[in-house]
């Protein structure tokens, strides 16, 4: 498995004075997924929970419905300069009778840590479709909770924590308790991850959960979350437009710029009790 955080020399300058130091980083390498031996995606990503990943990025993007859709996920190939495996090519075998992704949801090239979108074939794949609509899901949730979420969140970023440079997505109950935290320098990686664990655990579709994430609510994020049946995301930085109007048409509870006992309830305002 590659590592989680890497070590560096920097040189560290402190009210003018410098002096060479070491320094831990996140560890940022690609992962190749492959669905029945064919490529389909490269996402940079932090090495670690691989097969959850995988298992989320393909329940959002519409392949996966639950557990028993994966036959078997396994590394290969991947290998450095010196024959050892690198542990960056990962192949999902589908279940006898579950189609495989459709034409256009291939990416073409590579998904960068910060965009999970990005090189997507065929735009008109962008949106999907859910079949776990979040929209009539009656999950209630105080403002309270959603307040304390942050802080339950950080104290769980263990590599964080050490580097200062990943994202974190958690899945909670409405009562704040926490079900599932992962870290990765992509935030899409980090709730693909998270989703992916839901997955194996057999608890997709989510109803009556909260997804928070540590940055911004993209387009992409809602998308994923609505993919896997989540009422609720809230985000600790701003929704975009697109996000907005994502979860208002999913049906989604979305919350924007959750710090401290403020926040903003762009849709499904009902929800927050």
């Amino acid at each position: 498995m590659g590592r989680v955080t890497v070590r560096r020399q920097v040189v560290r300058v402190t009210a003018g004075e410098a002096r060479r130091r070491p320094d831990t980083l996140a560890a940022e390498e690609p992962l190749e997924i492959r669905v029945d031996g064919k490529a389909l995606a490269v996402t940079m990503r932090t090495p670690g929970h691989d097969v959850e990943l995988a298992h989320g990025f393909l329940l959002t993007e519409g392949v996966l419905g639950g557990a028993a859709d994966v036959a078997t996920a396994r590394y290969c190939d991947g290998v450095d300069d010196e024959g050892r495996n690198t542990y960056n090519v990962l192949d999902v075998a589908l279940a006898e009778g579950v189609a495989p992704p459709e034409v256009g949801v291939e990416r073409n090239f590579y998904t960068t840590s910060s965009c999970g979108v990005c090189g997507k074939a065929a735009l008109d794949a962008v949106k999907l479709k859910t079949r776990f609509s979040p929209a009539a899901d009656p999950v209630r949730v105080s403002p309270a909770v959603l307040s304390g979420l942050p802080d339950v969140l950080r104290a769980r970023q263990r590599v964080f924590g050490s580097t200062g440079g990943l994202h974190a997505a958690g899945l909670f109950t409405p009562a704040g308790e926490p079900l599932v935290v992962r870290e990765d320098v992509g935030r899409h990686n980090a709730v693909d991850k998270v989703l992916g664990r839901a997955l194996l655990d057999g608890l997709v579709p989510l109803g009556g959960t909260v997804l928070l994430v540590s940055g911004r609510a993209s387009f992409e994020l809602v998308q994923k979350a609505a993919m896997a049946g989540v009422p609720v995301l809230a985000a600790v930085s701003a929704p975009s437009s697109l996000a907005a109007e994502l979860a208002a048409e999913q049906g989604m509870t979305l919350v924007g710029f959750l710090r401290g006992d403020t926040m903003n309830v762009y849709s499904g305002e009902e929800r927050v009790a």
